[in-house]
């Protein structure tokens, strides 16, 4: 007997689909999807022992850790997170100027999620707009490229100013104030790596203080991104490892955006998307619309 949590994501996959999709699916394709979105779903039917577990995949540490000592080469495997960050700070500049009632502080707290050798989390430290970012991460042999990568920069040295931890959210404390949550919370290349996304995102928000900003970016899971990421990048050109990537753990923008609504968060304007594309010899370009198919920012902020 079909259980309830796989009827919900068979209906959540149905939805999305219409959505997305500008051509019909054959029966095996459409059976092989609904499968795997119904065995990514049934987290939601285990939320009340998110606590007790881990959102980390083993398997994807031990991906990795075998990048580690290539993470810091701007021309080596992670070359597309090295052009990838300048976009970042472009969109998380766009979610800080939408107008609020609760002004953040001038001087910003981060904390960066999933941080890997630190390369979104050292430019964040250095900005003149930044008191402090804490970097996790449950890859310990990337945690210790990121840290001593950190000890060449005499200013991420200063105390408080960049801090790394070997730790998945879970296992991150939550502080008790809200005044002491982080301003922004970031989650680069990271959601398309995790197998409960659901349980996982309501950990983070639970850093984050009310005006505050959970930023990531992600993957939409579509035959396009498909072809892209795993067979064109992977496969035919090399640009980025081989299984680096796994289709069915991709998230579509409209499944997060009906998700925070349903939690309360957005409102007021305070939900952000920006479709980016990466072109060869160019590196990472701004798409408008290319969160339907591909790569793509996705900003929500904490009602106040």
């Amino acid at each position: 007997m079909a259980s309830r949590s796989s009827s919900r994501a068979v209906h959540a996959f149905n939805r999305a689909f219409e959505q997305t999709s500008q051509r019909p699916l054959s029966k095996r394709q459409e059976t092989a999807s609904i499968t795997a979105l119904t065995i990514r779903c049934s987290s939601t039917a285990s939320q009340s022992s998110a606590h007790s577990q881990s959102s980390v995949d083993p398997s994807e540490v031990s991906h990795f850790n075998n990048l580690a000592e290539s993470w810091w080469d701007p021309h080596g495997p992670s070359r597309l997170l090295h052009l990838m960050n300048p976009l970042r700070h472009t969109f998380i500049s766009r979610c800080l100027s939408t107008p609020f009632r609760s002004p953040l502080p001038q001087k910003l707290q981060y904390l960066d999620v999933g941080c890997g050798g630190g390369i979104f989390a050292e430019s964040a430290a250095r900005l003149p707009s930044t008191k402090s970012v804490t970097a996790i991460d449950p890859t310990p042999e990337v945690l210790k490229i990121a840290e001593a990568h950190r000890k060449r920069d005499p200013t991420l040295l200063q105390p408080g100013r960049l801090t790394y931890l070997n730790k998945s959210i879970e296992e991150l404390s939550i502080p008790g104030a809200e005044k002491a949550k982080y301003d922004v919370v970031s989650l680069f290349e990271v959601l398309e790596h995790v197998s409960t996304p659901s349980s996982f995102l309501e950990q983070l928000m639970q850093h984050v203080k009310p005006g505050g900003w959970l930023v990531l970016s992600t993957i939409a899971r579509t035959w396009t991104s498909w072809m892209v990421t795993n067979v064109m990048a992977e496969d035919v050109f090399g640009i980025v490892p081989k299984g680096t990537h796994e289709w069915s753990k991709y998230v579509n923008e409209e499944e997060l955006r009906e998700w925070f609504v349903k939690k309360g968060w957005g409102s007021d304007g305070g939900m952000k998307v920006m479709g980016v594309v990466y072109v060869p010899g160019m590196g990472w370009k701004e798409v408008p619309g290319g969160e339907g198919w591909g790569n793509y920012f996705f900003g929500v902020r904490k009602s106040a």
